[in-house]
């Protein structure tokens, strides 16, 4: 009988199995967690839906308060933001990523969904995967009256940090292998941040997430350059952002370099380096010159003609 301090398997600062079945995290939901409402800061409205009551998935609404106005002319863009934490942490309803979303919401003057995807181990991989992709159909029906008054879903911008990047740049390939978003819906842009890919050696942690994956080339979730579907990725312009001191900094490079030397994608590339930072820095740290600079860089990217 496994005794109940037995590892089975150990994330380091991420999660902890234990060979009794237990799983135990640095994080829990109710930690840092921020109900939907009035962002006094930005007079940004929030609030939570559900994308599927079989899975239990939810997600957070964004309206700034341009929308009434917009309204009465041009609908607004629709960011759909999918939040990092190695797959394994976080979700859109803690005050980092609520923060961060009502200050772009209001900069961009865009509706922003950010999905709350099934996190690992809990629910192995590909469960983010289908979850963020059910979420981008979930939109494309305009079924909450937010959307349906106020997103231009013509305007789509997919958004996402470190695991989020990943789970952006996947929903962008399979929108457009397999014609997902649907008719009148347009994928314009995706935003990159810091993205977490695979490279030339195995990720055990994702093998672990992922069972059956190599958790290198060969996986065409976590390698992108090993997707025979790249070429048909159904987005216009993609801008790939990274930090120097990240140490995930180099699979950014990498990325950035398959897309745009011998990946088959054909859509402009733009890339922005932050200095002296690392990992999701803006999150953290967001009342720092070197964030401002990234959020001005991230919105004059999606509003660019």
């Amino acid at each position: 009988m496994a005794s109940e301090s037995e590892i089975a398997f150990d994330f380091p600062r991420h999660f902890t199995v234990y060979k009794d079945g237990r799983i135990e995290k640095p994080w829990t939901p109710t930690q840092f967690f921020v109900p939907p409402g009035l962002d006094p800061a930005t007079g940004v409205e929030s609030k939570d839906v559900v994308i599927s009551s079989e899975t239990a998935v939810k997600a957070r609404l964004f309206l700034p308060q341009i929308a009434a106005a917009a309204a009465q002319i041009n609908k607004l863009p629709l960011i759909i933001h999918y939040h990092g934490g190695a797959f394994c942490l976080y979700s859109p309803f803690i005050s980092p990523i609520t923060t961060f979303l009502s200050q772009l919401s209001a900069a961009a003057a865009a509706i922003v969904l950010s999905v709350d995807y099934r996190l690992a181990p809990e629910h192995k991989l590909p469960a983010a995967y289908d979850d963020c992709l059910a979420a981008l159909e979930w939109a494309a029906r305009r079924p909450d009256p937010w959307l349906e008054a106020h997103a231009d879903l013509g305007r789509v911008v997919l958004l996402g940090e470190s695991a989020g990047a990943n789970l952006a740049h996947y929903v962008a390939v399979q929108a457009g292998a397999k014609g997902l978003a649907g008719p009148g819906v347009g994928l314009t842009r995706m935003v990159l941040v810091h993205p977490y890919f695979g490279n030339e050696v195995p990720d055990p942690y994702y093998q672990y997430m992922s069972p059956g994956s190599c958790g290198t080339k060969g996986d065409p979730r976590f390698h992108p350059g090993s997707d025979p579907d790249l070429g048909k990725m159904e987005v216009e312009e993609v801008m790939v952002c990274v930090a120097e001191k990240d140490e995930l900094r180099e699979r950014g490079v990498s990325y950035f370099e398959t897309m745009r030397d011998g990946g088959g994608y054909g859509g402009v590339l733009e890339w922005y380096e932050t200095r002296g930072e690392g990992h999701c820095f803006h999150l953290f740290k967001p009342g720092s010159g070197e964030a401002g600079i990234l959020m001005k860089r991230i919105v004059g990217f999606m509003k660019q003609d």
